[in-house]
Formats: C-alpha cells, sequence, structure tokens
C-alpha cells in the first residue's frame, strides 16, 4: 500500500499521516531518545515523510535534528531532504505582555539549529491568550522570517475563526491549522473546518487516537477514572467526560472493532481513515514513539470505509453531546478541569538563553 499525500502549500507536500512528536516530550511514560530516534528512519522508508513536533516539546527538536544530521551523513542530502518537519513557536504564558521581537526571532533561530535545517518548513503559531501582549506583532516577526527564508510556510495551532482571523487578510498569510480532531471529538466541524477550506487552509489534526483510548487496549475495559501518570490519557479522559457516558464511548468502540473486522484492519485504521475522510483535512497526527506499530499506522491506507460502515459510526455520534463550543474552549480555561492540566511555560528552561536574547 502507498501512503497518501497532500500538497499543503506549493512545494510543500505532506504525507498524509504525520508521525507526532509530543508522546516523546516526556509526561507520557519512558522515552528511549536514541531507540527513538533511530526509529524515525523506518517512518521516513515507509512513506511517511513529515514529522510533527514543537519548540516546547522537551528535547523533540533535538532528537529529530539528530536523525535529519546523521541521515545526511549516511544516504545523503537528496534522501535527508525527503523529511518535512513542521514545529510550532508557542511563547510562554509568563512573557506574552513583554516578549520582544527580537526574542521570537531568536526562538526561529533556536529550532533551526536544534533541527538542523536551513529552513523550517512550517513553524505553527500560538499565543496562549490573544488579549495579553501583541500577538500580531510577535507574527509579523515570523512574517519577516519567512521573507529572509528562516521559514518556508507559516501555520496556527488549538484557535477557533476569531482567533485565526487576527492574522493575515482573513487567513491569507496561513497553510494550516493544527486542531484537534477525532470521533471523540468534532469541534472543529462547528464552523472552523468550513471556514478553513474556504480560505485553502489545511487541518492537520492531532488526538487522532485520543491518546491510544481508540485502540483494542480500551475495548469492554472498566472506566479506569484519571490516574495515570500519562499525561496524555488524562487529557483524552476528559475529552471522554465531555463525549458521553464511558458506555457510549464503548458503543463506539465496538462499534469501530466490528468495522475492522470486517475490512481486516484494527481500530486505530478505522479511527484515522475516518478523521481523513472528514472535509478539509490534510492530514492525521499519530502519536508512535516507537517504530513497532508502523505496520498497524499503514493500515489506515489501506481501508476505504463504505456508506454501510459510515452509517453504523454516525448512529453511535448521533448518541454523544460533545464535546461542544469552539476549538480548544474548554482547554482555553486554565481554572476547569482541562486548563490545569497544561503547561503554560515550557519554552525556557534553565538551560535555555533564548529569551535573554537582545531585540533584534
Amino acid at each position: 500500500m502507498s501512503v497518501e499525500t497532500f500538497d499543503l502549500a506549493p512545494g510543500h507536500p505532506i504525507s498524509r499521516v504525520i508521525k507526532g512528536g509530543w508522546q516523546l516530550a516526556g509526561d507520557h511514560g519512558e522515552v528511549r531518545a536514541e531507540a527513538a530516534t533511530r526509529d524515525m528512519e523506518a517512518f521516513l522508508d515507509a512513506g511517511i515523510t513529515t514529522f510533527d513536533c514543537a519548540d516546547i516539546y522537551t528535547g523533540v527538536e533535538e532528537m529529530i535534528g539528530t536523525f535529519i544530521g546523521d541521515l545526511r551523513r549516511r544516504r545523503g542530502a537528496s534522501v535527508a531532504g525527503r523529511v518535512t518537519v513542521h514545529t510550532k513557536l508557542v511563547p510562554d504564558l509568563g512573557r506574552l505582555a513583554d516578549i520582544r521581537p527580537g526574542e521570537i526571532e531568536a526562538i526561529v533561530d533556536r529550532s533551526l539549529k536544534r533541527l538542523q535545517v536551513e529552513t523550517l518548513h512550517l513553524v505553527q503559531f500560538f499565543w496562549w491568550d490573544v488579549a495579553v501582549g501583541d500577538p500580531v506583532a510577535a507574527f509579523e516577526v515570523l512574517k519577516a522570517c519567512r521573507e529572509k527564508g528562516k521559514i518556508r510556510n507559516l501555520g496556527v495551532t488549538n484557535w477557533d475563526i476569531a482567533e485565526t482571523a487576527l492574522f493575515g487578510a482573513e487567513g491569507a498569510d496561513l497553510v494550516s491549522t493544527q486542531v484537534q480532531y477525532s470521533l471523540l471529538d468534532r469541534r472543529a466541524e462547528n464552523g472552523l473546518a468550513d471556514w478553513a477550506m474556504a480560505r485553502e487552509i489545511g487541518l492537520l489534526c492531532y488526538g487522532t487516537l485520543a491518546g491510544g483510548f481508540l485502540t483494542e487496549r480500551w475495548l469492554g475495559a472498566e472506566d479506569p477514572g484519571f490516574q495515570f501518570e500519562n499525561r496524555s490519557l488524562v487529557k483524552y479522559r476528559l475529552i471522554i467526560d465531555e463525549f458521553g457516558p464511558w458506555a457510549v464511548f464503548q458503543r463506539l468502540l465496538e462499534t469501530l472493532h466490528a468495522i475492522a473486522g470486517k475490512h481486516g484492519v484494527t481500530i486505530p485504521a478505522v479511527a484515522t481513515r475516518w478523521v481523513l475522510d472528514r472535509p478539509g483535512v490534510a492530514a492525521a497526527i499519530v502519536g508512535a514513539r516507537y517504530a513497532r506499530h508502523l505496520p498497524k499506522t499503514l493500515e489506515t491506507f489501506a481501508v476505504t470505509l463504505d456508506a454501510e460502515d459510515r452509517a453504523a459510526i454516525d448512529a453511535v455520534l448521533d448518541d454523544a453531546p460533545g464535546p461542544g463550543g469552539p476549538v480548544y474552549g474548554l482547554e482555553r480555561d486554565r481554572t476547569g478541569r482541562h486548563g490545569r492540566i497544561m503547561k503554560y511555560n515550557l519554552n525556557t528552561r534553565p538551560d535555555d538563553a533564548v529569551l535573554g536574547t537582545a531585540d533584534g
């Protein structure tokens, strides 16, 4: 089977399944950095050429940079050039009011150095609270970096229409918006997906498998509550509460299991295929630390959902009340259940001098 691709912008092809990096950033279980970095080559060779990371995913830009640098030395620049990296720029909440333009560009320069590339393929911008500081001025710095050749394309993440429309003329400067979108979380369908599609802004969807909840592992399982060491499981267990009671979630898994059996694939393949088939979706981001589940990930491209499959899924979704409201609306409430588990000041670490850089 061949991995589907999508042209996010002219000269910017991506694989429609993107290898996610959040799971490599700590707080998600043990990470064997050397093994995870080595396994990146298997994804590339299988056709999953696009990797997602962020400046605030501790150590992940460096891991991908080590992979690219090693690949360049062993197999040449043409092979290394097949790797497309999407990173993010997320200033600390505590610095929004006073962060300087030079500091924004310094973060870009740091990502270039970490990733061992001359140009960042995509920088996805996020500002924790657009009412604090001057996010538009910060975005102008990113546009200037694009003019200098430091950035090829710009996107945003975790915003709905109101926030996204602040940047550029109705999104004219953007090629993508990264949002949480899955069978358990369809908030992107409350307006953003249609708005973005009309402006040729591709949806890059994370949470596709809800941190692993949309797998056989949880089929028939009792409700575990919230006693997890893995922070992403806490995050997505909260989403299940919004989606509907645990019993409705189990109905969904049972339905997906039956569809998967019909097509000879696994639940994750069906769940990912459903997302890829939604209007406006450019790609789905799947968090995989290692290559051992790569064959199951590739099953996504071996399944075609038919009308009967979709009707069975829709029958369950019709009984699921939420989550509702705008994209990232629940998470934006820093005092609420979803917001309290977030970490808001990860860009500066004790060994990181970027935010002490003089204004440029």
